[in-house]
């Protein structure tokens, strides 16, 4: 995740009209094929206190890694072929061997396997599974089921764009774990072999859905309004629910603030903006927009050409930095003007060519709520936006 710039940042960003360049300067991101592996985990201690205890190891049956000294691992799942399977879980047993993998945090790694792509990114997480794991915890002679999944598709900088939905993904899999093969069979194989589609594709389905229109959808983003989607499929609605999570700046401003702008703009609003699906084409109502998303737009239908994934997180990510950008910009603005009327028309002129004035004012309004000088700063400025009608 992209770190809010320092308040202090020198430079002055008059205008974000070259943001969308931002993410199309960005060399695209070959993707190729995808790739899964499921293993059982096996302690040292699980071996010792007996295989045939009944804790749901894997069968002896299932390739197995050579016993060491802490662990062993069995495969379960996997679409890659057996000469990169090998690799790919000599690559997870010195991982475990060095204790760098803990239990329900992924970690994302460049690997060479002896497939196409020579380098491949790998994304891989230890889990356990999650009905069990109480029991065992009771039960000091029962080990819950432990697990290692790998994914692997792209290149090691691409997943790293995507460490929240990857391991969302996991906690989902320990839902669907169970010890019978039928449930492996049934479940889990179709949910592994989709990762890349459920996790990875769906800012890119989104682009392709609404096209110019995703202007709307990343004001709304912004300014915090509520989105309805009407006559969906259940993969559309999640699809537009992760692009305007991806999207927001939560985690990127004050939470205080993030909480307030909710509510400001909840109340004001009044009205969800409606995304209507039932016709050949998305409708949109109730939808706003301004020249700052626009632009942005435009470099993610320009990027929809290449059809690469990965490239329009990549684009997402610098269309969140530089909002951030001109929001620490103008609250550096707003300090000065506290102390010298120049200060103050630059902050209106930063409004005026930022081409996002009316979710940046609307911001800081909330943030500087409590401090009385930098408030007068705000009215004034808000006046001055009434009065030009600025958008």
């Amino acid at each position: 995740m992209l770190p809010a710039l320092p308040d202090g940042d020198e430079r002055e960003l008059e205008s974000s009209e070259e943001g969308g360049g931002a993410g199309e300067e960005r060399r695209p991101e070959r993707h190729g094929s995808t790739y899964h592996s499921l293993y059982g985990y096996r302690s040292c201690r699980s071996s010792q206190q007996g295989a045939d205890s009944g804790d749901g190891s894997p069968s002896s049956a299932a390739a197995e890694t050579p016993s060491s000294e802490h662990f062993s691992l069995s495969l379960l799942d996997t679409n890659l072929p057996a000469e990169a399977e090998t690799e790919l879980r000599s690559f997870i047993a010195k991982r475990l061997s060095k204790g760098a993998l803990f239990e329900g945090m992924g970690n994302v790694a460049s690997v060479g396997l002896s497939i196409p792509e020579y380098k491949v990114g790998c994304y891989y997480c230890r889990f356990e599974q999650e009905n069990l794991l109480e029991m065992a915890t009771l039960d000091s002679d029962i080990n819950a089921p432990a697990y290692v999944v790998c994914f692997l598709g792209g290149s090691e900088k691409g997943l790293e764009l995507y460490p929240l939905e990857l391991d969302k993904y996991i906690q989902s899999l320990k839902i669907k774990l169970d010890l019978e093969q039928k449930t492996l069979e049934t479940y889990v194989n179709p949910y592994l072999r989709s990762w890349f589609e459920n996790a990875i594709c769906p800012i890119q389905r989104v682009v392709q859905l609404l096209q110019e229109k995703l202007a709307f959808l990343l004001h709304a983003a912004l300014s915090y309004t509520p989105v309805e989607v009407k006559n969906a499929n259940e993969r559309t609605e999640e699809d537009i629910s992760r692009f305007l999570a991806a999207a927001s700046l939560q985690g990127l401003v004050q939470e205080g603030t993030m909480t307030s702008l909710c509510i400001a703009m909840t109340e004001e609003q009044h009205k969800s903006m409606i995304i209507d699906c039932s016709g050949p084409q998305p409708q949109l109502h109730n939808a706003g927009s301004n020249r700052f998303c626009e632009d942005w737009m435009h470099a993610f239908v320009n990027g929809a050409e290449g059809g690469n994934p990965f490239l329009f997180r990549q684009i997402l990510e610098n269309f969140k930095l530089k909002a951030i950008q001109d929001i620490n910009n103008l609250k550096r603005f707003i300090r000065q003007a506290e102390m010298n009327h120049y200060a103050l028309f630059k902050c209106y002129m930063f409004l005026k060519n930022c081409g996002s004035g009316d979710i940046l004012l609307k911001i800081v309004k909330v943030e500087h709520a409590e401090m009385p000088e930098a408030r007068n700063v705000v009215t004034v400025l808000e006046e001055f936006m009434r009065e030009t009608s600025v958008a």
